[in-house]
Order: C-alpha cells, then sequence, then structure tokens
C-alpha cells in the first residue's frame, strides 16, 4: 500500500510537469506515457483538481492548465533554449537509456517552467529538429543558431548561397526544418524556385533575418517527408 500512494504521488508530479510543458494535453497521452488506463488518469486529474490545481478541459482537444498558473519562468533567450532541445535531438540518439531517460525528463522540467510562448516556440523546434548519427567533424558553420531562431519565429531570411557547383545565388527563404546526415541541412521553402529545397549552413555565404514574417507552413516533419519525398 505504501509503495503504492509513493507510485501515484510521484505520477501526480510527474503529471503536473507534463501538464506545465505542453500547452494541451490528452488523457490518452498521459495514460501511454505512464503506461496506466485512461481511468487513471481520470482519477489523477480529479485529485489535481481538488488539491487546488486549476486544470481546464478543452472540448475535443485535451486538458490545459489556466493561463498564469506556472512557476516562475526560467529566463532563458530563444538562442539558448533551442541550444537545450538540439541538446535533447542529440540525446536520444544514445544508446545509454538511462541517459536518455535522465535528460528528456531534465528537458521537460525546464519546458515547464518556460512562458507559454517560449514554450510553443520549444516545442514546435523539438517536432521540427532530426539529428540521424553523431559524426565527428570540423565546425564549418556559425549560422545554426540564427536558423532556428528564424525558424520558431517564422522570420525570411535572406541569404546568398553557393551550390555544389559554385554557382551563387540571392535567396529569399522560409525556413521549415532541420536535419543532420553527415553534414547539417536545412529545409526551406525557397520563393526563387517556389518550391522546398534543401540548403546546407556551410555553403550560406551571407545571411540576414528578415522582420518580415511568412505565414507558417502547417505540417510535421513526417507529413513533409510523405508528400516531398
Amino acid at each position: 500500500m505504501v509503495n503504492s500512494e509513493l507510485n501515484r504521488l510521484s505520477r501526480l508530479t510527474a503529471i503536473l510537469v507534463q501538464f506545465q510543458t505542453k500547452r494541451v494535453i490528452t488523457a490518452t497521452d498521459l495514460s501511454h506515457k505512464f503506461q496506466v488506463s485512461k481511468r487513471t488518469i481520470y482519477r489523477d486529474v480529479k485529485a489535481l483538481e481538488k488539491a487546488g490545481i486549476p486544470i481546464l478541459t478543452e472540448e475535443g482537444k485535451g486538458y490545459t492548465l489556466m493561463e498564469g498558473y506556472k512557476i516562475p519562468p526560467v529566463m532563458f533567450t530563444d538562442k539558448q533554449a533551442n541550444a537545450l532541445i538540439l541538446a535533447e535531438q542529440l540525446v536520444l540518439k544514445s544508446n545509454d537509456s538511462s541517459f536518455v531517460k535522465d535528460y528528456s525528463e531534465a528537458i521537460d522540467k525546464i519546458k515547464s517552467i518556460l512562458r507559454y510562448g517560449d514554450k510553443d516556440k520549444a516545442n514546435l523546434l523539438a517536432d521540427r529538429t532530426q539529428y540521424n548519427q553523431v559524426i565527428a567533424q570540423e565546425r564549418n558553420s556559425n549560422n545554426l543558431s540564427d536558423l532556428q531562431n528564424a525558424l520558431t519565429n517564422y522570420n525570411l531570411v535572406k541569404i546568398e548561397y553557393t551550390n555544389k557547383e559554385n554557382a551563387v545565388t540571392s535567396r529569399l527563404i522560409e525556413p521549415f526544418a532541420i536535419l543532420n546526415s553527415e553534414n547539417w541541412y536545412l529545409v526551406a521553402w525557397c520563393r526563387l524556385r517556389n518550391a522546398f529545397r534543401f540548403f546546407r549552413p556551410d555553403r550560406i555565404q551571407k545571411m540576414e533575418i528578415l522582420s518580415e514574417q511568412f505565414e507558417p507552413h502547417n505540417m510535421t516533419l513526417q507529413e513533409y517527408f510523405d508528400k516531398y519525398h
């Protein structure tokens, strides 16, 4: 009985962290994460509500915490938060499960105390970043951080780009995703070609993040691959 109560207390605390990590979360998501039934999750949510946690139900979407209910925000800059998310993608490729678990839980706690706007940006970048393998290579670009920032804020980017034939063109691009497979690649909508294109950051000769914003591309990374590859 004691162990059961301790397990439930631990789960309730972890559920609260999940609520603070994401704007909206479903009972199905929570039941999968904690490997319990949805009925158990419903009971846990009621217990949190009775404890005074302002949990709201969004019809057809899931649960959300009342705006403003959170631990005081950690004062990360956009770029610092983005660096943490990128590190998470590297860690997730580790073959040590305990390392992955501990780091993922730490990132969840960090996300849980970000302001709502910063939290949305962190989750967007996590969804739009894919790292296939860790390869020791010389650092050959210094603009990934700015590209990440443009991606999460939907800022247009003006670049001078050298292709593999060494031809230089001026492009206006809408950053969509960041990938790694031997080299870093930016997936972006190119207004010059009127299509999605891959860009290697080390081939960007000049770059300017513009204040003008573009309309978000409302699809996941997997949906992009399914549609275009």
